[in-house]
């Protein structure tokens, strides 16, 4: 049964409504320690100070903010306890905005949020009027010693909560050179209604269980085969492909092909319509508009 990881109270205007939050989200990454390959046992770590090597107590750490380089300033425990956010354990909304209004980098992490048995009438009044009105609320509140900024909305008769991170976080586009050049670039109108037809032919109804991580899935199978004593044999490494293909041939050769793959399998938005020349096409996982320079990969 999933715990709560917070509780405490939604506050807007003279109304307080007990809440819970609840994560919305359970990653399933796969977690490795690290291991002596001479002998299989466990690497530990040890702090040791850079001066001396020697080992040092974990009371006698503080932090320290590095000015310039080997140059710090070091902030002691109590007077980061001295900064620590005010917790009242309330969600104190501030506005309520349109949902378009807020560009999707901002939102971090996500969490439901439950009623206390005494809130259900008032939270259900807030779920049903923000549906209603179409709003987002967005508030600020103090989880563990830091203060977030959040956004509430309504969903399917019950409250999402998603954490979002500040403006001065967001790294502006501006910054990334390739992003700038693009503004030069220059696209013909044959070229922009073939791209408009290969994603009109790519075009579905979101399915997120049709994705799964297929790396994790493989981690797993050779993790389940080494424990069996399996032998494992790793494939040679396939040449990387390289340059550019025409674009005008890239897409009206990926256009075809999605036509093709949505006739021989249909996507749950095409409903029982046969299919023929105007079906819409699944995305075939290789289609590509150009061929991608070789990057490097870390494991």
């Amino acid at each position: 049964m999933p715990r709560a990881i917070w509780s405490g109270s939604i506050s807007f205007g003279l109304v307080n409504i007990p809440i819970k939050l609840y994560n919305a989200v359970s990653r399933k990454g796969v977690s490795f320690h690290q291991m002596d390959g001479r002998t299989g046992a466990r690497v530990k770590m040890k702090r040791v100070s850079s001066a001396d090597g020697t080992e040092v107590p974990y009371e006698q750490i503080v932090k320290g903010y590095e000015l310039s380089p080997e140059h710090y300033v070091l902030i002691e425990p109590d007077e980061l306890d001295a900064l620590d956010p005010e917790g009242t354990r309330t969600i104190d909304i501030e506005e309520f905005i349109d949902l378009a209004d807020i560009d999707p980098i901002y939102f971090d992490a996500a969490y439901y949020v439950a009623p206390t048995k005494t809130a259900e009438k008032p939270y259900t009044l807030l779920v049903r009027a923000m549906e209603e009105q179409g709003k987002v609320a967005i508030a600020r509140f103090v989880m563990r010693t830091k203060q977030y900024l959040a956004a509430l909305r309504a969903k399917d008769g019950k409250l999402l909560l998603s954490t979002m991170v500040y403006a001065d976080e967001v790294a502006p586009a501006e910054e990334i050179p390739e992003l700038a050049a693009v503004n030069d670039v220059k696209v013909s109108d044959k070229e922009l209604v073939m791209a408009s037809q290969l994603i009109e032919s790519l075009s579905a109804d979101f399915e997120p269980e049709r994705f799964r991580d297929e790396y994790r899935d493989r981690l797993l199978e050779l993790i389940e085969r080494k424990a069996q004593g399996e032998p494992v044999v790793v494939p040679a490494e396939a040449p990387a492909e390289t340059g550019v293909v025409d674009l005008m041939a890239a897409l009206e050769a990926s256009v075809a092909k999605a036509r093709e793959a949505r006739r021989r399998h249909p996507t749950a938005a095409d409903g029982d319509a046969p299919s023929g020349e105007g079906a819409e096409a699944e995305a075939p996982a290789d289609t590509r508009l150009a061929t991608p320079e070789p990057a490097s990969q870390s494991a």
